[in-house]
């Protein structure tokens, strides 16, 4: 169902709306925590790190379908909130295109280049090989990967969050089932869980596509056009600031994972699994922001910038309920969790992850509260002012990791995070009160 969130109390709004969208993330971290859990479990510490070693390479292309559904989200939130429906299907149907178009081309390019990337990266001889598999085999379904993260963009800027969700649940139970059977029953190892995640993907693509289809029939409106050059234009006004701040963030996450990878394949296990507990929290402050994205891109296209000064407070009060248990959680019992990736609780790769946790975990109110500021600064379209919130971040973590790292080896690269939270979090404070946002 479609939702409307230029009425009724912000707070309320914002929970009815965002819920559901959690609640999805929930799902999606489960699955992607899976994949290392039952690796770690079931086949090796080096097969962990091996799938471990990929991911600073795969969040480069979720960067880039996470910020097309971005760009569609927010032009689409605007338009839906202006009731301009022609355009609402429109964009909705240039972002799918798009996202085909683009899922070809990052297939190509990730084919070729992931064993050279692998190998700059200075990934360790002994897990070379299941790394390269790994990567390969995901690269090949980045088409469903953009499919899947568009149609939620067009959905959540519907005001519809539990269509994704519904979604999500069936694509998360499916990759858990296939990855027992691949891993654990045919004994496929790191190469099982790469395709469990590909066919889950692929299936909830395509059914994503056929609801949203369905979807946009509904909507009245008259004649529209199927691609729009002026809706790609849009699209990527918002999106490619968005892809970029993903990417570079990214791309400093390789940066990370090379300085992580000369401390050796327990540190790079250790890490591997500590970031996937770390990201499961940093995305639900990300879905938080989303949502008061969508909420603040209607109420602009609406006039109503009071509201969404309002929604700011509510993202808030909502981010540090979400924070402080994760904060608990991690720190207090970081230990057990690390222990449930590796055989036997391996005590070098879980002392590694527990000293991780034990250092940023207790900050995640800081970086909460910059991601839902640099909510209302994308949703608004203030993009120099998210981006730049988002670079001053990035670049003191990179850099700071190989400073601190130099004195206090793995422990230093783990210093450098709560630093740089704080930090780009006075940044982008700084930009939200300035007011400017309130111009565009």
């Amino acid at each position: 169902m479609n939702k409307d969130l230029t009425q009724g109390r912000p707070d309320g709004v914002l929970w009815s709306f965002a819920l559901p969208m959690l609640l999805s993330v929930a799902f999606q971290q489960i699955y992607s925590i899976a994949d290392s859990v039952i690796v770690g479990k079931f086949v090796s510490g080096d097969a962990l790190a091996a799938v471990s070693a990929s991911y600073p390479i795969t969040m480069i292309f979720m960067a880039v379908a996470t910020g097309l559904s971005a760009g569609a989200g927010v032009v689409i939130s605007r338009q839906f909130g202006g009731g301009e429906n022609e355009k609402v299907k429109t964009s909705s149907s240039t972002a799918i295109i798009t996202a085909l178009a683009a899922g070809a081309i990052m297939t190509a390019i990730g084919l070729l280049l992931s064993a050279p990337a692998l190998k700059l990266l200075g990934t360790d001889a002994a897990i070379m090989d299941d790394s390269v598999l790994y990567l390969n085999i995901y690269c090949a379904g980045l088409v469903f990967l953009l499919l899947y993260n568009i149609c939620n963009g067009v959905f959540t800027a519907l005001g519809d969050s539990l269509t994704p969700l519904m979604l999500l649940i069936f694509s998360s139970v499916l990759n858990i089932i296939l990855d027992l059977v691949f891993v654990v029953v045919f004994h496929w190892g790191v190469g099982g869980a790469a395709w469990a995640t590909l066919i889950a993907q692929g299936f909830s693509s395509v059914i994503s596509i056929l609801l949203l289809t369905l979807r946009l029939k509904r909507i009245e409106s008259g004649r529209f056009s199927k691609y729009s050059a002026v809706a790609l234009k849009n699209i990527l006004k918002i999106g490619v600031p968005s892809i970029l701040q993903s990417s570079f963030v990214s791309v400093g996450n390789l940066f990370i994972q090379a300085r992580v990878n000369s401390f050796g394949v327990d540190v790079i296990a250790g890490y591997g699994a500590a970031i996937k507990l770390n990201t499961f929290a940093v995305t639900c402050f990300t879905t938080v922001s989303n949502a008061v994205s969508s909420f603040t891109a209607q109420n602009m296209g609406a006039k109503h910038v009071d509201r969404v000064v309002q929604g700011m407070r509510a993202g808030i009060r909502m981010m540090i309920i979400i924070a402080l248990p994760f904060t608990v959680l991690l720190t207090a019992f970081g230990g057990p969790m690390m222990g449930l990736f590796v055989k036997g609780g391996d005590a070098a790769i879980v002392e590694v992850g527990r000293k991780m946790l034990m250092i940023i975990a207790p900050f995640y109110v800081f970086v909460g509260t910059k991601i839902v500021t640099d909510g209302i600064l994308r949703g608004s379209g203030a993009i120099y002012a998210f981006t730049t919130s988002t670079f001053v971040d990035l670049i003191l973590r990179v850099a700071l990791c190989y400073i601190f790292s130099a004195f206090w080896a793995e422990t230093g690269i783990w210093m450098a995070w709560p630093v740089g939270w704080i930090i780009s979090t006075g940044v982008s404070f700084a930009f939200y009160k300035s007011g400017k946002w309130k111009e565009y």
